[in-house]
């Protein structure tokens, strides 16, 4: 398989899954801006939406969309409990949580990365709209280590990486302590320090 991917990006959340599950995978560094690859081809005929990550099975199909390839490369590893098998009602509960990081912390974060979001609408951001997500969040990870439990999952990885990208956008997260306390475990994990390795040996 190939992962289509920008270190610092969400591309970050299904290497780590990759980490976390033993599966190799040629991983390959995609320019957004330009929308192509290390060699100066065309990222998008490989992913006409033009947004990591994009995941190339051994078939040659491609799946798109973060919830989607956590969601499959779990499924390549159920012994890890990643995310449960379907006869096991807590799945829908880890899909849930999934679904709220992809939609909700996520899709609130985006206007942040872009340089053309007015800056009041990027107050706006900071001041109330991702307090309100991270609130929820804060108060879930008060009841379990994980957001769907005791056990670490994909909406994990995912909620990880979107949360990190407070401290590139200056967001001081120590109101959500419990927030700031899931960060330090989940940063603990020796997948995730070796996804942040090697996204610090990527040149700028």
């Amino acid at each position: 398989m190939k992962l289509y991917q920008l270190p610092g990006s969400c591309s970050d959340a299904p290497a780590i899954v990759l980490a976390e599950a033993g599966i190799s995978v040629d991983l390959l560094t995609v320019d957004l801006r330009q929308k192509t690859l290390a060699d100066g081809s065309s990222f998008l005929a490989v992913n006409p939406k033009g947004q990591v990550p994009a995941l190339v099975l051994d078939t040659g199909d491609v799946l798109t969309e973060n919830a989607v390839i956590l969601q499959y490369l779990a499924d390549q590893a159920p012994q890890t409990g990643l995310l449960p098998p379907h006869t096991d009602p807590r799945r829908y509960r880890v899909l849930e949580w999934l679904n709220y990081i992809a939609t909700e912390l996520h899709k609130t974060f985006s206007p942040l990365n872009r340089p053309n979001t007015p800056p009041d609408f990027r107050d706006l951001t900071k001041t109330a709209l991702l307090p309100r997500v991270f609130g929820v969040l804060d108060r879930r990870l008060g009841e379990s280590a994980y957001l769907a439990g005791d056990d670490f999952t994909i909406a994990d990885a995912y909620a990880f990486v979107t949360l990190g990208w407070a401290g590139r956008q200056d967001i001081d997260l120590s109101p959500w302590p419990n927030i700031s306390a899931y960060l330090a475990r989940v940063g603990s994990r020796p997948s995730v320090q070796s996804v942040a390795a090697r996204r610090t040996a990527v040149p700028a």
